[in-house]
Order: C-alpha cells, then structure tokens, then sequence
C-alpha cells in the first residue's frame, strides 16, 4: 500500500506511480547527501571559515563564529545522512516530510556555506537582508499564484504582470514625484493584464497556459517598446522615480540578526509581511476564502449551492494581479530605481514554482519564494567575499534551486482538483 501527500494529510492509494512518487523525497534527500559528502568533505579545504553576526549599527553586536571547515563539513554531511535516514522512516510510516526537508535545507545550506567561505568572512546579516529584498517580488507573486489557482486559474501570467506592474510604477511615480502613487498604478496595471487572462480562459474558455505565455510575450515586446520609444530618450521626466526609502522600525530593528532582516526594510517589504498574514487568513478562516477554495476544487458543488463560479474565479483572479503587479513596483521603486527593458529576468516563473513547491499555501509558498531569494543574493555575496566558486556555478544556483526544489523535494502532491480546467455551467 502507498500513499499521496496531499498538504500534510495522506491518502492510501496502490499505482506504481503514486508509489514511487512517494518515495521522491527520500530519494532525493539520499542523492543531497552523496552530494555532500562527496564534495564538502572529500574535497573538503584545509582552514576556518567565520561568519559575522552583526552590522556596525546594532545597539548588541555579537562575536564573529570561527569553525574550522573540515570538522564542520563532517559533522554536517553525517547529519544530512541522518536525516535521509528519518524521511525514509516518516515516509514508511505514512507522515509528512515538509518540515524535514527543510531541516535537511537549512543543514545543507550550513555545510556548502562552511565548505565554500574557507578563509573568507561571510556577513550574515547583509546576506539575509538581501534574501528578503530579492524575495519580497517572488513572494508578491507566488500569493497572486496561490490565488489564481485555488481559485481554479493556473496564472502563468505573473511575469506579465510583474513587467507591467514595473513599468507603470516607474512611469507614474516619475511623472507625480510621488512613489504610492506609482504603488496605485502598479496594482492597476496588473490587474488589466489579469483582465485579460480572465477574460480568454474564463469566458472563452482558451487554455489558461497558453493564454498566461502569450501574455507573457506581448507584456515584455509591449514595454521594451514603450522603453525604448518613450522612456529612454526621457529618462529625467519619465524613468526617474522616487524610491521608497528603508524604514527602521524602533526596538525591534535592533535585535541582532532578526532587526537588520526584517525590521530595516522599505514600506514595500512590511506591506509584503501584511499580504502573507492576509492572504493565508483569509484562505482558510473566512467565508470568502472557502468559497474560493470550493470553486478551485469542486466548482460544480460550488454552483449547486449558489455561488456564481466564472465571477468568483474572474474577480480573484484580478485581485492576483493587483497583488503581482505590487511585486513589479518593487523592481523600480523599491530597489533598482528605474525601468528597465526585461527586469524581472523570469522572476515570475520562479514565483510559479515557489506556488509548486509551496502545495499552493501562501506561508509554504513565501517560504519557497525565501529560499529561492537567498539563493540569488548567496551568489551576489560569495562574488564579494572573493570565493573560490566559479562565476558561472554561481550564475547557474537560483535556477539549480528552483528546479531541484520543484523536482526533487515537493513529494506527491496535488494542486486544487479543478485548477486549470475552465467550467461550463450545465
């Protein structure tokens, strides 16, 4: 007998398929821990690897960490092996691994850090705070993702709408000197690019994927255009926007690590800690969200009790945009400063697989959209320090993540029964 893990609730079933999707977890936590061993402590570097703790502005500053890297790289490749050896007996036994994995991540990720940082001083508290900048976008947009598809939309529009929802903020907030305003406009514009997915897949029920890819293509030609007619030979009056300046918060910006990360950030990224807490509040303890979650599962149920299906699905899947396009403001007013042509670098189709990876829950999905963040800026930091990594591993690591992630460490799952499938009222 096996079983299909579906959240944190197993579902006996007997296919080959669903069994040896069962096992998918183990087997790649096994493989991760070959890796580690292999590379961490076979070609293990000779030396101390030492992490700083605190900034220069933190009221308690903390000592800076020193290990040596050959005893860490061992202890930590024997607890990698430890905790393979535990996932295979949860999954034996019919229980979750989620939470496991991401011990076994964060137990890797201290390993590859002792391996690669020999001799060098790693910053930690730049390295997180970076982390959550770079995930603030992906997590803007992997909620949009939750969203469209528990709603029974796949909305593989998000890069779209970050594009648009970037390119306008720039615009406006130039023009008014005034970045909420550009924050309004961002919404705004993702919403009319989730007009248009709503519109094709809902009411004239094309294929969700193909119309979230075609939009995709005509949202990146429609403002690399506009930039280069429009913005550029403009740049002073129409590419010049006010950036949201970061916001200390009292007290609680000065706790060592957690105040420089969380606390010491732009009006963009404490709005992001409020959409978490809200979407993930509103999906399963309100009225609204148990509609939306029967409408993605059993829409046919759904309309036997009087709720209009294709308008519950066209309004949230508009509310999904307003809430990706606040990741595309991010790019302009939040970090880079201005428009650029192609800035989001497929940040949207990251957020998609955060979704995956996340099994559509929006506190799983932002803890996807974190990893894949650190990711990013580890590569940023490990260029800095002088690592001895080469440039082009490093280049290739968000990327690597991502599709080790969704391939390798989600286990059996399932997305919302009806998502991706348009419904026609009988």
């Amino acid at each position: 007998m096996s079983a299909v893990v579906t959240g944190d609730v197993v579902a006996p079933t007997s296919t080959p398929r669903a069994f040896l999707a069962r096992w998918k977890t183990p087997i790649a936590l096994g493989l991760f821990s070959v890796i580690g061993i292999a590379v961490f402590v076979g070609a293990a570097h000779t030396g101390t690897s030492t992490f700083r703790l605190s900034t220069g502005t933190d009221v308690i500053k903390l000592p800076e960490i020193a290990v040596p890297t050959l005893a860490a790289t061992i202890v930590l490749s024997i607890l990698l092996v430890a905790a393979t050896v535990l996932a295979v007996v949860r999954v034996r036994q019919g229980r979750s691994t989620f939470w496991l994995v991401a011990v076994f991540a964060l137990v890797f990720l201290f390993d590859f850090l002792s391996w690669v940082a020999t001799g060098q001083t790693i910053p930690v508290p730049g390295l997180l705070v970076g982390a959550v900048s770079l995930s603030t976008p992906l997590i803007f947009g992997a909620l949009g993702g939750v969203i469209g598809e528990r709603v029974g939309v796949v909305n593989v529009a998000i890069e779209g709408q970050f594009l648009a929802g970037a390119f306008t903020s720039a615009l406006v907030a130039s023009l008014t000197r005034s970045p909420w305003a550009g924050l309004v406009a961002a919404m705004i514009a993702g919403v009319l690019v989730s007009f248009v997915l709503a519109a094709f897949a809902i009411k004239y029920l094309v294929d969700q994927v193909i119309v979230g890819v075609v939009l995709n293509v005509l949202v990146t030609g429609l403002t690399s255009f506009l930039y280069t007619k429009l913005l550029s030979p403009n740049i002073n009056t129409l590419n010049s926007p006010p950036r949201f300046e970061r916001v200390e918060i009292p007290l609680l910006s000065q706790i060592p690590i957690i105040g420089p990360t969380l606390f010491r950030q732009t009006v963009i990224v404490y709005l992001m800690y409020i959409a978490v807490a809200a979407v993930w509040f509103a999906l399963f303890k309100t009225r609204w969200g148990l509609r939306v979650r029967a409408v993605g599962e059993h829409p046919q149920a759904a309309d036997t009790v009087g709720i209009n299906v294709n308008r519950t699905r066209f309004w949230n899947v508009s509310l999904a945009g307003a809430i990706a396009g606040l990741g595309g403001a991010f790019f302009t007013l939040g970090s880079v400063g201005a428009f650029q042509k192609e800035m989001t670098g497929g940040y949207g189709f990251i957020a998609l697989a955060a979704v995956i990876f996340g099994r559509w829950d929006p506190i799983r999905a932002t803890f996807a959209a974190l990893l894949f963040g650190f990711a990013t800026n580890l590569r940023s930091v490990l260029q800095a320090i002088g690592s001895s990594v080469p440039s082009e591993l490093m280049l290739m690591l968000p990327y690597v993540v991502t599709i080790f992630a969704v391939a390798g460490l989600v286990g059996a799952s399932r997305p919302p029964a009806a998502s991706g499938k348009p419904y026609v009222k009988s």
